[in-house]
């Protein structure tokens, strides 16, 4: 037999006894195909959307394994690009076709297709292997300019600098950390109101990515970062930093997204502080916390769940040490607080028994009846060791108070032993819920969300009611301190300002869009002050100190006391939503 003939009759019959990928492989493999760039064009959808397309690349991140995405990502091999940076030279094929493993050469056979803004390849006909080729060099992430994200869409990428986690919100729900070059500050805590101010905002809800973890499931368990799975020790702060991201840039369910090839490095930068250090100067110490609903259901065990805070006795059992521990922690003398529920001040009302968890020498302010109708009320607590309340507690329960929100208390203090007395006020205004809002309550777009109006009038009609007050002797001045739900530069801080007072902890820690070292809230992903301490002139130079204390709304919310989370240690961290506020004050 004719040797080449024999070697044809050979090759013919192995062939037959290869499986049918790889037959077909040996016959289409390297044969003209589609340019994956060519699909994805220049915009930021297809110029080949419906039609069908065959196309060589190279299996990047396969998401085909349970809870996946159901596919693989493909890229062009580095020497088979078009060299136009406008286009992605990638794109997700859709596909439960299990042909294929990373850094495998696959030729595709399927009809282009927008998903939801995803540019992919459905309806697959046929994957075909064309053996193992080295993986496309990851593009350099420098920046995270959403005009840069669709020319590498789908494509293997590289952070070059480490980026900062600023939101924690999806992390148990579905493995997501919001990522950003710099911790972003909410722009009225720095500047007013206004057009300005709302375009900061828009431009900072685009400069950010999601680092996600591969998969499409809600609950992932484990939770997947910081690597080795979140725990209450291992846990990973807003604030920390991430590096070394080496994945796929990815577009789903409405944002850009990293999908990493392999665990990126966290660095846990904004560790968990302790608080403040006491003066050494004679002084006296008040701490505000919004405690975030604080409700005991029937003060007896009993009563859960409850209308606005715990599911469950042992939920509420895990919120009560975890604020015991936070406010035992600083050692105050006075405790201003917000979200207690309103339920008057006999034995198995919520703030006695938030007394007696706290220890016998804590005392608080009852004003029966003139608590307003609100399912939550404001508080005052003190060591009655240390300090004496001295006349009647009052509550603005009139005018803008008297139908609706909270009626401010107002309460005044003297230390045993010493001159000079102190007066604190309590508020709690309205939120920057929209529900309801109606006319100048609604949002006017300028960065202070809904009910501004209303909490300006509310906050002039404090002011007023403070400078009507029964006068006390050796009065050294009033601190307004509580939950204003405004941010620094809005409406009712300026009302206060003109009035006289200052917020202390801008005064020692003034916010920029740079540097904003003492916050009391997070709200999705920018960082701000809604809780305030507030001197009036009198008082202002005898404030030793003002800072807030990073213990909660850093924190994953999966740590709170509504989730139990991995045990349930009596620890201060995630014990509320907002930070507290602590003012050490020389009388």
């Amino acid at each position: 037999m004719n040797p080449s003939l024999r070697c044809f009759c050979t090759l013919t019959f192995a062939l037959l006894l290869l499986p049918a990928s790889q037959t077909l492989a040996s016959v289409a493999c390297g044969k003209p195909a589609t340019a994956i760039s060519d699909i994805q064009g220049q915009g930021d959808t297809s110029p080949l959307a419906g039609h069908t397309v065959t196309v060589e690349g190279i299996l990047t991140l396969d998401a085909r394994p349970d809870g996946g995405f159901s596919g693989f990502y493909l890229q062009q091999a580095d020497g088979e690009t078009d060299n136009n940076p406008a286009t992605s030279e990638a794109l997700f094929v859709y596909t439960r076709k299990q042909t294929g493993t990373v850094g495998d050469r696959l030729r595709v056979t399927g009809t282009v297709k927008e998903f939801h803004g995803l540019t992919e390849l459905a309806n697959i006909r046929t994957v075909v292997a064309c053996g193992s080729a080295s993986l496309p060099q990851a593009r350099a992430l420098a920046s995270l300019r959403p005009d840069m994200f669709e020319s590498l869409e789908n494509m293997r990428v590289a952070t070059t600098l480490p980026l900062t986690v600023i939101d924690t919100w999806n992390l148990a729900r579905y493995g997501e950390l919001t990522l950003a070059t710099g911790d972003q500050v909410v722009p009225t805590e720095y500047i007013e109101p206004g057009p300005r101010a709302a375009g900061i905002a828009a431009r900072n809800q685009h400069q950010r990515i999601l680092l996600d973890d591969g998969r499409g499931v809600r609950q992932p368990d484990p939770i997947p970062w910081p690597p080795g799975g979140l725990t209450r020790s291992n846990t990973v702060r807003s604030g920390d930093t991430v590096r070394d991201i080496t994945g796929i840039l990815d577009y789903r369910f409405g944002a850009w997204r990293l999908q990493p090839e392999k665990p990126p490095v966290f660095e846990p930068v904004n560790t968990r502080p302790a608080p403040p250090e006491r003066p050494e100067d004679p002084h006296i110490r008040i701490m505000t916390l919004n405690l975030e609903n604080f409700f005991n259901g029937d003060g007896e065990g009993g009563g859960f769940p409850t209308a606005r805070g715990a599911a469950t006795g042992r939920a509420f059992g895990l919120q009560q040490r975890r604020l015991v521990n936070a406010l035992q922690q600083p050692d105050p003398d006075i405790l201003a607080i917000t979200e207690l529920e309103n339920d008057g001040y006999g034995r198995h009302s919520a703030i006695a028994q938030l007394a007696r968890a706290l220890g016998s020498e804590w005392a608080f302010v009852a004003t029966p009846g003139a608590d307003g109708h609100d399912e939550i009320r404001t508080g005052l607590l003190y060591r009655s060791d240390r300090v004496t309340a001295e006349g009647q507690p009052a509550r603005l329960d009139t005018g803008v108070f008297s139908r609706q929100g909270r009626p401010p208390l107002a309460q005044t203090f003297r230390p045993k032993g010493q001159r000079l007395a102190l007066r604190v006020v309590v508020p709690h205004l309205k939120s920057k819920s929209c529900r309801g809002a109606s006319g100048e309550n609604r949002d006017r777009n300028d960065g202070q969300g809904c009910y501004a109006r209303r909490r300006a009038v509310a906050a002039q009609a404090l002011a007023h009611w403070i400078g009507g007050l029964p006068e006390t002797n050796d009065l050294a001045g009033t601190l307004i301190t509580g939950d204003l739900n405004s941010y620094f530069r809005e409406a009712p801080l300026q009302v206060l300002q003109r009035e006289g007072f200052t917020s202390m902890v801008h005064h020692f820690h003034p916010c920029t869009a740079q540097q904003c070292e003492h916050y009391t809230y997070r709200y999705k992903g920018e960082k701000g002050s809604l809780d305030y301490a507030l001197a009036s002139s009198a008082l202002k130079p005898r404030i030793l100190n003002a800072s807030t204390w990073l213990i909660n709304t850093d924190e994953p919310p999966v740590q709170d006391y509504r989730h139990g989370f991995s045990g349930t240690p009596a620890t201060p961290w995630r014990s509320s939503d907002h930070n507290p506020v602590i003012t050490d004050i020389r009388l």
